[in-house]
């Protein structure tokens, strides 16, 4: 520690910007000590948090770091014992705690490190009913260059009960952490009622997606709310949200939105329809180009922009699960990467379909399926909008205008053939070892990798899940009586279900091991028969089932893989997931080795 390094820190600083004797108009960048950094446990495929307990001596407060302050983190750099200089940050109050979060600071290595300074208290809250002032200071354009987004609203003594009047809080600040808030959003997509019934018991739902100038968020209302707001919501339209409203982390298998919050609408929630309907965003699009979905996960969600090219007829296909008619027509879409994809349209928006070739439209939230190479489904929940006036569709109508209308375009069909013994994309090779050393999955983004290993042990206990045995289902039943086995998802009975693989598996190589998760198609090549058939002999014969999953172990694939994230116990990790596997290509092994051999230039 530096000699001087107590003398640099700020006493009484946190008590004088949470009492409001230091705002936004007399602006200080505090010294503080760093003596406390944990990671905040939250769900899988968010964002990475971590909570910092900062103290001025005197007092201490809890704190939460904004994900792009998290690589002081990641770098070492903010630890405990450190000296921080907090440059931008809001506070508030939770449940009678005050919080900081943080969204810009300088880690002051000068000052180095030491133990905790003196005893600091914690920063009580005021126990009567003084409304909390959130504040933020110099927030240096993180809302956006709108100078109205630039910083998040401080108290108003207003007394008018119109959320009009309120301060305005961007979607990207909303987080668990806000007290009270409003937000004026544009419904960009809002679904039908959707209902469901359970041993549990009934309900009914709807959600809707909202946007304004720095970010996109989904709210959902069931049953009372649903019956309150549905009606008022309308596509299109701007609404004031007012809390009380949950704010809690996302579930992504529901929504393709880029925000880890989603909204929940509360009996109290306030909504409101705005009188001036502008200053808010039509809809954000984050565009995936047709040239690149090759590289794009099947059944990942993804925005595109195109021009017509081709519209087919309307045709009828029947659900096998509903034996319901569906509607569909199929659409032909290009780009200036010379692609071209197959993209079908369904229901009222296939037979209503009046858009004329050589248009340019814009998809948003649009399904990715690997059936013939690479083919896009606009989703329910998704939108399409005509010739919109934004720079993307500007560029590409003066491409096509220039020379794309006489350009020869190529298809993603048959692109998927084999690039490898377990198929799929070209992914790096890697040992076990160099997995764990690149922090391969620590990231925000899921990483991809391919990896020689044997299999040395397989998981015996919940091996397989009962599955629904409607095409394309594959969700989990659950027996409901003797024979009978519900699907939600498709609103039957079945008399049996289908079991289906989803095996955890240790497996190594020459530099370590690793807990692999695969799934049906793996599970069935790993063990040499169906799932359905393993759990057969189980119940049958447990003894048998045992020397299957011997007969298992000891053998060598190829396991193309992802990691990612995940949260498991409330303890954060890294999930190795198989999404495809083959057995060694000896002849392809060996070639390999010999041009490894070459680089050795040995005589």
């Amino acid at each position: 520690m530096a000699p001087n390094a107590a003398s640099q820190v700020d006493q009484g600083s946190l008590s004088a910007i949470f009492d409001g004797t230091k705002t936004a108009t007399e602006p200080i960048q505090p010294v503080l000590q760093c003596v406390q950094v944990k990671p905040i446990v939250g769900q899988a495929g968010g964002q990475e948090r971590f909570r910092v307990v900062f103290s001025d001596i005197s007092n201490f407060v809890q704190s939460m770091l904004a994900s792009q302050v998290n690589h002081h983190v990641h770098s070492g750099k903010l630890r405990r014992g450190v000296f921080v200089r907090l440059k931008s940050f809001q506070t508030n109050v939770v449940k009678n705690k005050r919080i900081i979060i943080v969204l810009d600071l300088d880690v002051l290595e000068e000052l180095g490190e030491c133990d905790k300074l003196g005893q600091p208290q914690a920063l009580d809250s005021k126990s009567d009913d003084t409304e909390p002032q959130s504040t933020t200071i110099h927030t240096g354009g993180f809302y956006g260059n709108n100078a109205q987004q630039q910083s998040l609203p401080a108290r108003t003594n207003t007394t008018s009960s119109s959320t009009a009047q309120a301060n305005i809080y961007p979607i990207e600040a909303l987080s668990p952490y806000a007290h009270k808030w409003t937000i004026k959003a544009r419904v960009t997509n809002k679904s039908d009622i959707k209902t469901w019934h359970n041993k549990n018991g009934e309900g009914k739902l709807f959600s809707v997606n909202l946007l304004d100038e720095s970010g996109e968020i989904r709210g959902t209302g069931f049953n009372d709310q649903c019956d309150m707001l549905y009606d008022l919501f309308q596509e299109g339209g701007v609404y004031y949200v007012t809390s009380p409203c949950r704010v809690q982390l996302a579930k992504k298998q529901f929504t393709n939105l880029n925000n880890d919050y989603e909204l929940t609408f509360e009996r109290d929630t306030v909504v409101e329809r705005a009188e001036e309907q502008n200053g808010v965003p039509q809809v954000r699009f984050n565009f995936t180009s047709i040239g690149d979905l090759q590289s794009v996960e099947k059944d990942t969600t993804i925005d595109t922009i195109g021009i017509l090219k081709d519209v087919g007829e309307t045709s009828q296909i029947v659900s096998k699960t509903t034996s319901k008619p569906y509607d569909k027509r199929e659409l032909t879409l290009v780009d200036n990467s010379n692609f071209s994809v197959r993209l079908t349209i369904w229901g009222s928006s296939a037979t209503t379909f009046d858009v004329a070739p050589e248009s340019v439209i814009a998809f948003k939230g649009v399904k990715v399926s690997d059936f013939g190479g690479r083919s896009l489904s606009l989703l329910s929940s998704g939108s399409m909008t005509v010739d919109p006036d934004i720079d993307e569709a500007h560029k590409l109508k003066g491409w096509y205008d220039a020379q794309g209308r006489t350009d020869t375009f190529a298809s993603h069909a048959n692109m998927s053939g084999s690039m490898g013994a377990a198929g799929g994309r070209m992914d790096p090779v890697k040992s076990i070892l160099q997995v764990k050393e690149e922090n391969l999955g620590m990231s925000e983004n899921t990483d991809y990798f391919t990896t020689r290993a044997t299999i040395i042990y397989i998981k015996q206990d919940n091996f397989a899940y009962p599955a629904c045995l409607s095409a394309d289902c594959n969700k989990k039943v659950i027996q409901i009586d003797d024979g009978q086995w519900r699907c939600e998802k498709c609103d039957r009975n079945h008399p049996k279900p289908e079991y289906r693989y989803i095996m955890s598996v240790n497996a190594s190589d020459h530099t370590g091991q690793l807990w692999l998760s695969c799934f049906d198609d793996v599970g069935r090549m790993v063990m040499g028969m169906s799932a359905d058939q393993l759990m057969e002999l189980k119940e049958n014969d447990d003894k048998a089932a045992s020397d299957v999953f011997q007969d298992a172990n000891c053998k060598t694939w190829v396991f193309k893989c992802r990691a990612k994230m995940d949260n498991f116990q409330d303890q954060q990790r890294v999930r190795y997931q198989v999404s495809g596997a083959g057995p060694l290509n000896y002849s392809a092994e060996c070639t390999k080795l010999a041009e490894m051999i070459k680089m050795y230039s040995i005589e």
